[in-house]
C-alpha cells in the first residue's frame, strides 16, 4: 500500500471514529437532560468553563469566596437591586430606596418574595442575611460599612458607619443575594428567592435545579437545567457541536466560527472586564521617566490587537470604563496609536540608539522594557506579543515574563517595568472601586507606586458624593489624570459570549456577566 493509500485509510478511520464518538455523544447529553425528568418536561444541559473550585465558586452559597456569581448566574439567588445592561441600578427584591441623611438608607422590599424554604422575605430576613455576609465574607464588610439594621415589616434601614454612596451599587454584587439563612448551607446549597432551585450539587462536576414553581414573577418555562463543569474551552465546543450540552459559557475564541450558522446561536456583549497595563514608578525602572511611558502608551496597538490578535471578540478600550456608560472611555482623551510621534518622544527625551543594535540608550542604559504578565488569561500573553513587536520598531527591547507567580513578582519592583493584567473594571456599576483599589496612592494594587495628589483629592470628593451627575464627571476627571500621566494603559474590553443551540431561547450575555439563567431561558421541541 503506497503513502496516499495508507493516509486515506486513516482519514477514513479517524472520521468514522469521530461519528461514533459524537453520536454517543448525543446519546449522552439526552440522557442526561432528560434524568429524573418526564417526557412532558423542558431539561436543558448547560456546560459552563467557570463553576469550579478553582475559580472559587465551588458551591452556590453567595456568602463562600465567589460562589455567589453561581449563586446569581443560575438563577438561584437575586439581589436587592440589579444592573442595566449600561450597568445603572435597578429595582429587583427592593422596589425603591431613600437617603434619611448620609449615613441612613431606608430600602422598601417587594411584598410578594417567597424564598425556595417556603419563609416570606422580609425586612428581618434581609437584616438576618446581611447580617450573616458581613460577619463571614471577606469583601462585603468594607464595602457595604454597615454598622447596624432596623427592620420593620417591608421595611429595612441600614445604618453605615461612614457616608458610603456605593452602597446600593455594592448591594448588587453576587456576594449580597438575598438568601434564607435559617434554612441553612447544607452542602453548600442555600435557599433563594430566584426562578430555579438546587436539586444536587456535586463541586467540579455539575450542578442541577429544578424550576421554582411559587416564583414571584411567574413560572419559569423550563423544568430542569443541568450545569456541567466543563473546564477546558476546546472540550467545551465539541461538547455543544454533539449535543452533549445545549448551551455554552466559555468557549475558546478559535472554535467561534463553527458556530456562526443558522444551527446556532452566538450572542456577544461587551463588558466592563479589560486588558490594561500598569506602569512601575520605582526610580529603579525606566517606566519612572514620562517620556517612555508615554512612548509606550502610543506604541502599543490596541484595534490590531482587538481585531486580529482576539479575533474581534473585544472593544478597543479609551479609559478606564467601556463606551456607552455615563462615565464612559469614549469621554475622555486617550493617545492614538502612533509609531513615528512616540519615536520623537523618546528621541526629545534623550533615548537614542547610538550603537546601531535597534535599541535605544540613555546615559549607558539600555532602553529595556521587562513585561509582567500571566498565562490564565489566554488574552494576556497575546497582548504582550503584540507590545513587543510594536514597541520593538520604535527601539525598545521587552523581555516578556508571563508566569503563574506574577503576584508574587509583582511586589519587587526591580523585577518589572510594565505589569499587564485583566480585571472586571466596574463590577458594581459604580466608578469608585476600581481608583480606590488601583489607583489612590498607597491602595492595594497599586504596586506601581503610582501617586497623584490631584486624583487622591478627588476619590476623597467621590467618596462622600452622593449625586450621580458629579459622581459621573468626578469619574471622567480622574480617568484623565491616570491617562495624562500614562499611568496606565487601557488596551481592551472583552465581549463576554454566549452560545447555544439555535433551539434555545433567551440564553443572553450580560454587560454585568451574572444574569445568565432566569425565568424566561426556553427551549423549543
Amino acid at each position: 500500500m503506497n503513502w496516499k493509500m495508507r493516509w486515506l485509510a486513516g482519514f477514513l478511520l479517524l472520521a468514522l471514529l469521530c461519528t461514533s464518538f459524537s453520536a454517543c455523544g448525543n446519546l449522552r447529553g439526552s440522557a442526561e437532560s432528560n434524568a429524573g425528568s418526564s417526557s412532558s418536561e423542558k431539561s436543558l444541559v448547560i456546560g459552563d468553563t467557570s463553576f469550579n473550585t478553582s475559580n472559587e465558586e465551588p458551591d452556590v452559597n453567595p456568602h463562600n469566596a465567589y460562589s455567589g456569581w453561581a449563586c446569581i448566574r443560575y438563577g438561584i439567588g437575586e439581589t436587592l437591586v440589579r444592573y442595566s445592561d449600561d450597568m445603572e441600578v435597578e429595582p429587583w427584591l427592593a422596589v425603591s430606596w431613600e437617603n434619611a441623611d448620609q449615613t441612613t438608607w431606608r430600602i422598601t422590599l417587594r411584598d410578594n418574595v417567597t424564598f425556595s424554604s417556603g419563609r416570606k422575605m422580609d425586612a428581618e430576613a434581609v437584616k438576618e442575611c446581611l447580617e450573616h455576609l458581613i460577619s463571614v465574607h471577606d469583601r462585603a464588610p468594607s464595602d457595604l460599612k454597615i454598622a447596624s439594621m432596623d427592620a420593620e415589616g417591608q421595611i429595612l434601614t441600614i445604618h453605615t458607619s461612614e457616608p458610603n454612596p456605593s452602597l446600593m451599587n455594592y448591594l448588587g454584587d453576587p456576594y449580597a443575594c438575598i438568601i434564607d439563612v435559617k434554612a441553612g448551607f447544607a452542602n453548600g446549597i442555600v435557599a433563594g428567592t430566584g426562578p430555579f432551585i438546587v436539586s444536587s450539587l456535586k463541586p467540579d462536576e455539575s450542578l442541577t435545579l429544578k424550576k421554582n414553581k411559587k416564583y414571584w414573577d411567574g413560572e419559569p418555562k423550563l423544568d430542569q437545567i443541568t450545569v456541567r463543569t466543563i473546564t477546558d474551552g476546546n472540550t467545551l465546543a465539541s461538547a455543544l457541536r454533539s449535543g452533549e450540552v445545549q448551551a455554552a459559557y466559555g468557549i475558546a475564541y478559535e472554535s467561534y466560527p463553527l458556530f456562526q450558522n443558522d444551527d446556532f446561536n452566538l450572542e456577544q456583549i461587551s463588558t466592563s472586564r479589560c486588558f490594561f497595563a500598569k506602569m512601575n514608578f520605582d526610580p529603579s525602572s525606566v517606566c519612572s521617566d514620562p517620556a517612555v511611558r508615554k512612548a509606550i502608551a502610543l506604541g502599543i496597538n490596541k484595534e490590531g490587537f482587538v481585531k486580529s490578535l482576539l479575533d474581534g471578540n473585544g472593544t478597543v478600550a479609551d479609559g478606564v470604563f467601556p463606551s456607552g456608560m455615563a462615565f464612559g472611555g469614549d469621554r475622555v482623551q486617550a493617545r492614538d496609536y502612533d509609531l513615528k510621534e512616540a519615536a520623537r518622544v523618546l528621541k526629545d527625551a534623550g533615548w537614542v540608539d547610538t550603537d546601531g543594535d535597534g535599541i535605544r540608550e540613555k546615559n549607558g542604559q539600555k532602553l529595556v522594557i521587562k513585561w509582567l504578565t500571566y498565562p490564565s488569561r489566554q488574552e494576556l500573553p497575546i497582548l504582550a506579543e503584540s507590545a513587543q513587536a510594536t514597541l520593538s520598531e520604535i527601539g525598545m527591547d521587552v523581555e516578556i515574563n508571563s508566569t503563574a507567580d506574577q503576584n508574587e513578582v509583582v511586589k519587587d519592583p526591580s523585577k518589572w517595568d510594565v505589569y499587564a493584567m485583566a480585571n472586571v473594571n466596574c463590577p458594581t456599576g459604580d466608578p469608585q472601586y476600581w481608583f480606590t483599589v488601583f489607583a489612590r496612592t498607597g491602595a492595594a494594587k497599586n504596586q506601581g507606586q503610582y501617586s497623584n495628589p490631584d486624583l487622591d483629592a478627588l476619590i476623597d470628593r467621590m467618596s462622600v458624593t452622593f449625586d450621580t451627575d458629579e459622581r459621573n464627571a468626578l469619574a471622567l476627571k480622574m480617568q484623565q489624570e491616570v491617562l495624562d500621566d500614562d499611568a496606565f494603559v487601557f488596551c481592551a474590553f472583552l465581549k463576554m459570549s454566549m452560545i447555544s443551540q439555535a433551539k434555545v431561547k433567551n440564553y443572553t450575555p450580560h454587560a454585568c456577566d451574572y444574569y445568565q439563567v432566569t425565568k424566561d431561558l426556553d427551549i423549543t421541541r
